[in-house]
């Protein structure tokens, strides 16, 4: 065999032992990305300008379309993680062939969990489901925190839930929880190897991350922001590693809701989450369904606004410019609202990176 002969051969097989090396590393660390604390992907030290986003799982029967639609328009800007919401059961009335009505309780949107397995598995992309009180019992709890064990999701977001539509204040059902601190204590206690009846798991699996919500213009139910920054604390000290802001419009609420966190003990990461004004009608909605304030200054610029597609415009620049000034403040990931929006979080993400 002549010298240039073999010199190919080598050539062509340490070619191919690279690119196989090159690709199962790249396998490898797309795996551990997605099974990464979110805590620590928050904190790599980075320039980056880091985003995540929610997303809600599709409508009973619409098929996935929709919701994979959504993230392909952001996939590219390399999103830290998607956070997926869980929707309780609501009451529905049904008209009976007597004439009388039977109330039901009906899912909307269910399947939280296997729509983050199928977006993690499709996308590579990290997932953060939601785990709520709401409309749950201990027992539904426990096997949600086992399907997500099976499936490699160990990051998660607690929250207590939203009342039942029906409902004027929060109801736990029967054997549920009714605040998240007793939420956080069942994963607590399922991290440590125990079911909620005290039962030893024999083979306890990957153990869970998790964060929670909390609320700068303070959650609506709390008497004060003091008791409300309390609650936020007690679940800072029982697990949680970071919290999500609900939507504010001023970043001064922010600041200041982070400043006294602080000044509290609260260490955590407070992550702001964001999203663009969209439509005129907002001016009144978002301050009634989110109890959160417009700025003077947005709303003087809404009221000029003539169409939904100029009150869309502002709402991009006012987030584009309030997001500039969450970064330059230390601010290390935004998280967006993406519910009627994606067009505007993708042009104010483009904007920012």
């Amino acid at each position: 065999m002549g010298i240039s002969s073999l010199w190919k051969q080598l050539f062509f097989i340490n070619h191919v032992s690279l690119s196989t090396f090159f690709c199962t590393f790249a396998s490898k660390y797309i795996d551990y990305k997605v099974r990464m604390n979110v805590l620590d992907l928050i904190n790599q030290d980075t320039d980056k300008r880091n985003f995540s986003f929610e997303v809600l799982p599709p409508l009973k029967g619409t098929g996935t379309d929709a919701l994979f639609a959504t993230i392909d328009k952001l996939k590219g800007f390399d999103p830290l993680f998607i956070n997926i919401t869980t929707h309780h059961s609501e009451y529905v009335y049904r008209e009976m062939d007597n004439g009388k009505f039977e109330r039901l309780r009906l899912r909307r949107r269910p399947g939280t969990i296997a729509i983050s397995a199928a977006i993690q598995n499709k996308y590579k992309i990290p997932v953060i489901p939601h785990v709520i009180c709401s409309g749950a019992t201990i027992e539904d709890i426990e096997y949600e925190l086992l399907d997500l064990q099976f499936l490699g999701i160990s990051n998660l977001l607690l929250l207590r839930g939203d009342k039942a539509k029906d409902d004027k204040t929060f109801k736990p059902i029967k054997n549920g929880h009714a605040h998240t601190t007793q939420l956080i204590r069942q994963v607590n206690q399922f991290n440590d190897g125990f079911f909620a009846d005290g039962t030893p798991i024999q083979k306890p699996g990957e153990p869970f991350h998790y964060g929670v919500a909390c609320y700068p213009e303070k959650h609506e139910e709390a008497p004060n922001m003091e008791l409300d920054m309390q609650y936020l604390k007690e679940k800072q000290d029982l697990g949680a590693q970071y919290a999500i802001t609900q939507l504010f419009f001023d970043n001064k609420k922010y600041f200041q809701f982070v400043k006294k966190a602080r000044e509290m003990g609260i260490t955590i990461p407070i992550i702001p989450g964001i999203k663009p004004f969209g439509k005129l009608s907002q001016l009144t909605v978002i301050p009634k369904t989110f109890h959160c304030d417009l700025p003077q200054e947005l709303a003087t610029e809404v009221l000029k606004c003539k169409t939904d597609n100029d009150a869309k415009a502002l709402g991009v620049e006012w987030t584009t410019q309030q997001c500039k000034e969450l970064y330059a403040a230390g601010v290390k990931n935004i998280h967006f609202y993406t519910v009627s929006a994606v067009d505007s979080v993708g042009q104010v993400v483009s904007n920012l990176l």
